[in-house]
């Protein structure tokens, strides 16, 4: 924590001096969850009380350049959680940094095509409808062009993004692994109806024929998140993904989605376990005081469908290969603070007979 601490204090310092200048725009949230977790084949459950705590900056410099630098509690280690979990005897927890990146959106082009470079949240990065593919906590790092697209939302009209992203740094071989993203999507109306489609393609290189230390050192010896290895991955991972909401509101104004993925891996030689899909619905909306939400969806997903280690890592105990369904409610209770809970049953392995029932109590304070 200590060497963040001049970070801060030197952006606090220059936001006083260059407040004529700079539009600087402050955000944070902490959540604290109580979680139990059973299995099938377990004499008794897993409860544990968990922290997130993340605090970003998100300056508008110039109509052309903007940027942001987010800290966050470090979770497990791994890049689908931020979750701290509390004990330990009372030691302080480890804060890392979750995002930090440079947003230049040329006026030559109008501001509607912005490069991204650094290390940002997916769901600003990507467009994402839901955690098929990606997990809501991932911070992809590499380089982004992005048409219609303002952070996580969609401008009406066509959405375009392409990157590039760095796994790891191998500093004794060549092949270090990456994964180019190319996406294109339509946002629109109909009527009363509002709705986004989409497709996006996301091609992984070098990770064929490699342990699973090649996602990081993080991952060296945590195994493969289901998918399909000998000891090292037995296939290659280009994913073809297909998207879609499609909203409006009942005629007292209540606000309904239902949204739905599909996503296929068409690399060569992957003949078997796949696909996956997720279908859910979602009616009302938080966001105000005396507000609330449900959400409701089912999943299944494949061994070979998607890169087990960036998938949601809630499910079935994260990875790939497992099916089943969760339900969450949220309320917004006073001002700035939502108390939220949801119910996770799925089957661990497709087909399995055994099974993981997750219950998740969460309190979410915004700033």
């Amino acid at each position: 924590m200590k060497k963040f601490l001049p970070l801060f204090a030197f952006l606090l310092v220059s936001g006083w001096s260059t407040a004529h200048a700079v539009d600087w725009n402050w955000k944070g949230d902490v959540r604290y969850r109580y979680e139990s977790k059973i299995k099938t084949d377990a004499d008794n459950s897993r409860d544990r009380h968990r922290l997130r705590v993340r605090l970003g900056v998100y300056p508008w410099i110039t109509e052309e350049l903007s940027a942001g630098v987010q800290l966050s509690t470090a979770g497990s280690g791994d890049p689908v959680s931020r979750n701290q979990t509390l004990g330990d005897g009372f030691t302080a927890k480890d804060i890392n940094l979750n995002e930090a990146f440079i947003d230049y959106h040329p006026m030559f082009l109008d501001g509607d095509v912005d490069f991204i470079l650094g290390k940002r949240a997916v769901k600003s990065t990507l467009i994402r409808v839901n955690d098929l593919v990606w997990d809501s906590d991932l911070t992809l790092e590499g380089v982004t062009a992005q048409f219609g697209k303002n952070g996580s939302k969609q401008a009406s009209g066509v959405n375009a993004v392409a990157g590039y992203y760095f796994i790891d740094e191998l500093s004794k071989s060549e092949e270090d692994p990456f994964f180019w993203a190319a996406q294109l999507a339509y946002t629109g109306q109909a009527g009363d109806l509002g709705f986004m489609l989409g497709a996006g393609y996301y091609d992984y290189v070098n990770i064929v024929d490699m342990p699973d230390s090649v996602l990081g050192d993080w991952s060296d010896g945590e195994g493969f998140w289901g998918n399909s290895h000998n000891g090292v991955y037995d296939y290659d991972y280009n994913i073809l993904e297909l998207f879609a909401n499609v909203g409006g509101k009942f005629d007292g104004g209540l606000p309904w989605k239902v949204y739905g993925q599909y996503a296929m891996n068409v690399a060569d030689g992957v003949d078997d376990d796949d696909k996956g899909y997720l279908v859910g619905v979602k009616i009302g909306n938080a966001k105000k005081v005396g507000q609330w939400a449900l959400d409701a969806n089912y999943s299944y997903l494949e061994k070979d469908a998607v890169i087990g280690a960036y998938t949601d890592s809630d499910r079935w105990g994260g990875g790939t290969d497992g099916q089943g369904f969760e339900v969450a409610g949220s309320y917004h209770l006073v001002q700035n603070m939502t108390l939220g809970l949801k119910y996770l049953g799925h089957e661990i392995g497709i087909d399995s007979d055994k099974s993981l029932h997750v219950l998740q109590a969460d309190m979410v304070v915004k700033f």
